[in-house]
């Protein structure tokens, strides 16, 4: 397997990936009373997810031992730098989104609850442990195994586009109805996300960062519903059904973040 086509390997890790994870998530769909039709309440997303990526590493292994590459190849580094890099994405990726609230806040488009402020405190930890966890795991799939295979045959920005489409599309796994108008914010994520890997010299920490603290800042307002949009405008600037990334919002913070991390990658 170690001279297949990358298309090939990444196939075989889905198809092992999710061939392992179907008997967990049939008895925990059991256990949580889920059914695939119906919406996915966070009580049952989050069981669900973290069986799901707990996984990922596992599956992730065996199939790099067989194309003989290791984690240290997609980036996965255990070092000091990995966590600089990891807190200064965590960092930029929180601030892009301040900045792109503050500007609906100006403009009129939303308003902030102060009264739910005191929903957060117990909440920041840990909705920080799943970010980082979540982010961590999507990281290591999408821009250390997935775009460094593609890598071996495919041109830098061809392979940065699959990888991309591939992140966006198998979010439609959880909530298609929901998903959908995000799948063009979602590919500029991962495309940005890419951009992160290769300014931190092909290292995944300050793209985990930023996936982290993009999930933690939406995870905290969403949960603590700390944001009420007004409706002055269509929710094609802010996001379709609240989400970010389905709007124009969504994409300039994620505009925005590139061209910082291009003008920062000298740094790194």
């Amino acid at each position: 397997m170690e001279n297949a086509p990358a298309l090939v390997v990444a196939i075989a890790f889905l198809i092992c990936w999710i061939g392992c994870w179907l008997p967990l998530v049939t008895i925990l769909g059991i256990l949580l009373n889920w059914q695939p039709t119906k919406f996915l309440q966070p009580e049952q997303k989050i069981p669900l997810l973290v069986s799901l990526y707990l996984l990922a590493p596992l599956v992730l292994w065996g199939v790099s031992s067989l194309v003989n590459r290791s984690f240290l190849d997609y980036g996965f580094v255990v070092n000091l730098s990995i966590v600089k890099s990891l807190a200064i994405g965590f960092g930029l990726g929180v601030l892009s989104l301040a900045v792109v609230f503050i500007g609906e806040f100006g403009l009129g488009w939303c308003s902030f609850e102060n009264s739910n402020l005191k929903l957060v405190l117990p909440i920041l930890l840990p909705i920080f442990s799943i970010a980082l966890f979540v982010g961590g795991i999507e990281e290591l799939i999408f821009r250390g195994f997935f775009l460094t295979e593609l890598l071996q045959d495919y041109p830098v920005r061809l392979a940065a586009i699959i990888s991309s489409l591939i992140f966006a599309v198998l979010h439609l796994v959880w909530e298609q109805r929901e998903t959908a108008p995000q799948l063009p914010g979602l590919w500029l994520m991962g495309m940005v996300l890419v951009l992160a890997r290769f300014a931190d010299g092909g290292n995944l920490g300050l793209a985990w960062g930023l996936h982290a603290g993009w999930v933690w800042a939406i995870a905290t307002i969403d949960t603590a519903e700390l944001i009420t949009y007004t409706g002055k405008v269509s929710d094609w600037f802010t996001g379709k059904n609240k989400k970010p990334l389905a709007g124009l919002a969504g994409i300039i913070c994620l505009l925005g973040t590139g061209i910082m991390i291009w003008f920062l990658s000298k740094y790194f």
